[in-house]
């Protein structure tokens, strides 16, 4: 019979079980690195511990909250720019509404007497609420008297005046 070479073994001294010297070398060639390179590979290889990595994620995720936060916030002078444009746009749309009983305007109306101003209270004071968001109190100030909510003190307000035959109509409007 003839035999062939099998390709599947080895020399016993390649696999590192015979003895002499051949084998004694390759040994310790794997234990330490032949170069000073082959030592800086392998320092460059080590791994960041998984807490170290997810302590450097939560304090990312904690800043990047707080900045959301502190840039968020509006500047104390656009909070009043804010509520001088709602006081505004009120005068503006009570203005240029007709009048339910007598006068040139809603406004005109109220301005007109006492009488007059207690007959449209409850009237005035719920067109306010539908045109002003829910998050607003206000105040109409008139000649006779006032409708809406007392102003509390050191509260930023926005203020609008409207000029009527009758006299100037105030409308001051703040944060609830």
């Amino acid at each position: 019979m003839i035999s062939r070479p099998n390709h599947r073994t080895r020399p016993a001294d390649e696999w590192g079980t015979g003895s002499g010297p051949a084998s004694e070398s390759e040994s310790a060639s794997e234990s330490e690195p032949e170069s000073e390179s082959e030592a800086e590979s392998e320092a460059d290889r080590a791994q960041l511990s998984l807490a170290a990595v997810e302590a450097g994620i939560g304090v990312l995720f904690i800043l990047t909250v707080a900045a959301v936060f502190g840039l968020g916030l509006p500047a104390t002078g656009a909070t009043e720019a804010q509520l001088d444009a709602y006081a505004e746009d009120t005068a503006t749309v009570l203005a240029n509404e007709p009048p339910r009983h007598a006068g040139e305007t809603r406004l005109a109306e109220v301005a007109q007497s006492p009488a007059a101003l207690e007959r449209e209270r409850e009237g005035l004071d719920r067109r306010v609420d539908r045109i002003l968001p829910a998050n607003l109190l206000y105040r109409i100030e008139t000649p006779h008297g006032s409708v809406g909510f007392e102003q509390p003190a050191g509260v930023a307000v926005g203020r609008a005046a409207v000029p009527t035959r009758n006299g100037t109509v105030s409308i001051t409007v703040w944060y609830a």
